[in-house]
């Protein structure tokens, strides 16, 4: 956040602030006068409408249609390859609607804090990325109306907050069905933290491959870890020690595929020759990787467009036809899967 936008944060949550000390009422009760909630009553509204009036504050969607509008995009973390592919799709998808974008991380404000800076800052809305809400942040976006979308949430939000995210489920089913086809009968999987939606969503359609294929499933070849690196090589490295090893692994992101890959170095295993190498996501490293990840690619681009115009439609008072947005996965191969030896 620049010094100007922080500034106009402090002046206008200052404002909503003393304007709801001057009215004797709550700041929610001023948001929700802000944003037009029909529960609040006539004499109340009617007060908080003359102070605003008074106080020369204008709603952000009444502002000026010549001055660019702001939306305000929070994640986890920007570390990996996912979150910079999601960053450069809602930031094009931005640009292409003359819209400015501010990044931010849960890392030191909560998604609360981040809530009170969208509204305060004059910001459309927000797009929350991998993320889990809270109860009270939930219904706090509900009961105000705040313009907010998720994309990938960790947990199902509640069906009036928008989500988008790909067809995790069928992406993997179809990731393994092709393992399957080149002659693979021990996969195994690194998958995603049960909590998270898209990882079990990608560990159940890899059940489903092995299942519909008459491949008995064999916990002993499957671990769960956070999408991360160093993890992902510690559980591989237990996959391939098992008794009767796979032949082929399939990760439940790009970064868990490259410590695959590495494990299956350190081990001594030819990637494809001696182990394939199944990915999901897609992202800029799965082409750049030794040997290149086939790979699930996910649709970065128009993730962040759809995420954008979700919620700029929200903004104007038009809610989603639909609460769950869920975009087509696209199966691209390389050189990190082959037929499996004999």
């Amino acid at each position: 956040m620049t010094v100007q936008d922080s500034g106009r944060f402090q002046a206008q949550y200052g404002l909503l602030t003393s304007i709801a000390q001057e009215a004797g009422v709550s700041l929610s009760t001023v948001s929700k006068v802000v944003h037009r909630r029909r529960d609040v009553g006539t004499r109340t509204r009617a007060r908080v409408e003359e102070l605003l009036a008074v106080h020369g504050y204008v709603r952000p969607w009444e502002r000026d249609p010549q001055v660019p509008r702001q939306i305000i995009a929070v994640f986890r973390d920007l570390s990996g390859p996912y979150t910079l592919e999601v960053v450069r799709g809602i930031v094009e998808a931005a640009g292409e609607l003359g819209v400015h974008v501010v990044t931010g991380t849960t890392g030191r404000r909560s998604i609360g804090q981040w809530l009170k800076e969208c509204g305060a800052m004059g910001a459309a809305g927000l797009i929350v990325v991998i993320s889990m809400l809270s109860e009270d942040d939930q219904r706090r976006i509900i009961e105000e109306r705040l313009p907010v979308v998720l994309v990938d949430p960790l947990s199902a939000p509640s069906a009036e907050i928008p989500s988008i995210g790909v067809t995790n489920w069928s992406g993997a089913r179809e990731a393994v069905q092709h393992l399957i086809g080149l002659g693979h009968r021990r996969i195994g999987m690194v998958a995603g933290r049960s909590h998270s939606l898209a990882g079990a969503a990608r560990l159940h359609g890899y059940r489903a491959a092995l299942e519909e294929a008459g491949i008995e499933y064999d916990p002993a070849l499957v671990r769960s870890t956070d999408f991360d690196y160093a993890e992902s090589l510690a559980a591989t490295s237990q996959i391939l020690a098992a008794e009767v090893p796979p032949t082929a692994v399939f990760a439940a992101s790009d970064t868990q595929a490259l410590g695959v890959l590495e494990a299956a170095r350190q081990r001594g295993r030819r990637v494809p020759d001696d182990l394939a190498v199944m990915s999901f996501d897609d992202t800029l490293v799965a082409a750049m990787a030794s040997p290149p990840l086939s790979a699930v690619r996910q649709p970065f681009e128009e993730l962040g467009r759809e995420a954008t115009r979700v919620l700029l439609e929200v903004a104007n008072g038009r809610p989603p036809v639909s609460p769950r947005i869920e975009l087509a996965t696209e199966l691209v191969l390389r050189t990190s899967t082959a037929a499996r030896n004999a």
